[in-house]
C-alpha cells in the first residue's frame, strides 16, 4: 500500500485494546506494516481480522506475549524487526490502574502499578531503540494520562507510574536523539475502552468527570490515535521528549474527586478512615 508510511515497521503492546487497534488502523491505512503484541492468541487473532476487514490489503501479524516480560518482548521486536528487516515505529499502550487510597497499597501493588505502567514502555524503548538505530531511527509514542499532571485522589500510584513514564520520555528523548530516535507521548483524558466501559455506564461518574471537559464530551479511541498517529509519522520529524495532552481540555481544570467510589468499595467508615490516613482492607476498583 503507498501512503506516508509506506515501507515501515511498526510494533505496538497491549495489542488488543480498543486504542491499540485505534492506532493500528490510523498506522495501516497510511502504509505501515504493524505487528500487534498481546496476552491472548484468541483476541490477538480477532483484532488482526477487524483490522484486516477495515484495510483488506494491509500487513497486520501478531505475537503473543506479556509486555512486562523482557523475553517476551525481545520476541516480539525480533518479530518485527524481522518482517522488512526494520522497526521504525513503536507504540508501548499498556496500562491502567485501580482506585485505592494510598494506605491500602502495600509494595507489591504499588510495584505492580509501576510495572504496568512504566517497566512495560521501559522494556520496549530499552530493546526497540537499537533496532531502530540499524536503519537510522524511528519514533517512540508512549500512553500517558492526565494523572501524570493532574493530582487524581485514590490514585497516587497511577499518577506516580505516568508522571514517571513522562520522565522517562524526557530522558530517553535526549540519549536517543543522536541515533534519529524520537520519543514522545500522548496524555489522553479519560476515553472509552474495555477498561473504562463500567464508568461510561455510570452517568454519575461520567457526569463528575464532563464537569471537567470544557469540550463537553469524554474521548474515544479515535480521538487518541489520531495523536499517535502524528508524533509516529514524519509530520512530527522536528517533535521529540513532548507529551501531547489530548483531553478534551481537562487539564484547564482538574480531575473529579471520586469519593462516592471508596464510600460504595469500602463503605462511608472505609471513606472516614482513608480521608483520615488510617489503613483500609478491601477490594479495589479498576480503571484506565
Amino acid at each position: 500500500m503507498n501512503g506516508p508510511l509506506h515501507g515501515k515497521t511498526a510494533l505496538i503492546t497491549g495489542g488488543t485494546g480498543a486504542l491499540a487497534k485505534a492506532c493500528a488502523l490510523a498506522l495501516l491505512k497510511d502504509g505501515a506494516s504493524v505487528v500487534l503484541m498481546a496476552r491472548r492468541d484468541e483476541a490477538l487473532e480477532a483484532a488482526r481480522r477487524q483490522l484486516l476487514e477495515q484495510v483488506p490489503n494491509a500487513r497486520v501479524e501478531c505475537c503473543s506475549g506479556d509486555a512486562c516480560q523482557e523475553a517476551d518482548v525481545l520476541r516480539a521486536l525480533d518479530h518485527a524487526y524481522g518482517l522488512q528487516q526494520r522497526l521504525d515505529i513503536l507504540i508501548p499502550t499498556v496500562g491502567g490502574a485501580a482506585f485505592r487510597p494510598l494506605l491500602q497499597h502495600d509494595a507489591a501493588s504499588f510495584s505492580a502499578v509501576m510495572d504496568t505502567n512504566l517497566l512495560s514502555a521501559f522494556l520496549a524503548i530499552r530493546h526497540g531503540a537499537p533496532l531502530m538505530a540499524r536503519n537510522g531511527g524511528g519514533s517512540i509514542v508512549c500512553i500517558s494520562s492526565t494523572a501524570a499532571q493532574l493530582t487524581f485522589r485514590w490514585l497516587s500510584a497511577y499518577c506516580t507510574a505516568k508522571a514517571a513514564l513522562e520522565s522517562l520520555v524526557r530522558a530517553a528523548a535526549e540519549e536517543l536523539a543522536s541515533a534519529g530516535i524520537r520519543v514522545n507521548s500522548v496524555r489522553p483524558g479519560l476515553f472509552q475502552s474495555e477498561a473504562t466501559d463500567g464508568l461510561f455506564d455510570n452517568p454519575e461518574l461520567c457526569g463528575a468527570f464532563l464537569a471537567q471537559v470544557p469540550l463537553g464530551r469524554l474521548g474515544q479511541p479515535e480521538d487518541i490515535s489520531g495523536a499517535v498517529r502524528y508524533l509516529a509519522g514524519p509530520e512530527s520529524g522536528w517533535t521529540t521528549g513532548q507529551s501531547l495532552a489530548v483531553d478534551g481540555g481537562n487539564e484547564l481544570r482538574c480531575n473529579p474527586q471520586l469519593d462516592f467510589i471508596i464510600s460504595a468499595l469500602y463503605g462511608e467508615e472505609g471513606l472516614r478512615a482513608a480521608l483520615a490516613g488510617q489503613s483500609l482492607q478491601g477490594a479495589s476498583h479498576e480503571t484506565r
